[in-house]
C-alpha cells in the first residue's frame, strides 16, 4: 500500500497529486479527492486567515496513524494526505485527501473516514483570524461525533 503524508507549508496541486498517486498504484481502478479550504465566514465574522500551528514530528505521526487505519479498514491501493501550515488566507486550500482503491466503496469510505479523524485527532492549534482580533479553533462536537460513529461500524 503506498502511502504519503506530509504536513507542509506550500500549496499543493490537486491534479499533480491525483497522477502521482496513480502511477503508485496501478492497480486502482477509483481514486477519491477530498480538498478543504479555509473558510471566508465564521460566526458571522469575516475570516481574514487561519493560523495553524503544530509539533512536526507529533503531527506527522498523528496523520500517518489515521491514514493507516483507513488502510487496515479498507482494501486501499493508496493514501495520500497533505495538511497545510502556518498562515492560510480565507479561501486557500488547507487539506488534501486522497485515497485509492480497486473499487469506488471502499475509496469513497476511506477518505471521508480520514478526514473524519484528522479533525478530532491530528495534532493541530488553529487560530482564526479577523479584522478585530482572533480566537483558537477546537474540534466541535459534531467533529467528534462523526469519528465516533467509524469506531461502531466496520469498514
Amino acid at each position: 500500500m503506498h502511502l504519503d503524508v506530509r504536513i507542509q507549508g506550500d500549496d499543493f496541486d490537486v491534479g499533480v497529486e491525483q497522477a502521482a498517486l496513480l502511477e503508485a498504484t496501478p492497480e486502482a481502478g477509483a481514486v477519491v479527492a477530498f480538498t478543504g479550504c479555509v473558510r471566508a465566514r465564521a460566526d458571522d465574522r469575516d475570516v481574514l486567515a487561519l493560523e495553524l500551528e503544530h509539533f512536526p514530528r507529533m503531527t506527522e505521526r498523528s496523520v500517518e496513524a489515521v491514514a493507516r487505519e483507513a488502510a487496515e479498514r479498507w482494501p486501499l491501493a493508496g493514501v495520500t494526505v497533505i495538511h497545510r501550515v502556518g498562515r492560510l488566507a480565507a479561501r486557500e486550500q488547507i487539506v488534501l485527501v486522497l485515497t485509492a482503491s480497486r473499487h469506488r466503496q471502499a475509496a469513497f469510505d476511506a477518505a471521508r473516514f480520514v478526514m473524519d479523524y484528522l479533525k478530532t485527532r491530528a495534532v493541530f492549534w488553529k487560530r482564526e483570524v479577523y479584522a478585530d482580533g482572533s480566537r483558537w479553533i477546537e474540534s466541535r462536537s459534531d467533529d467528534h461525533a462523526a469519528a465516533e460513529s467509524w469506531a461502531r461500524r466496520e469498514g
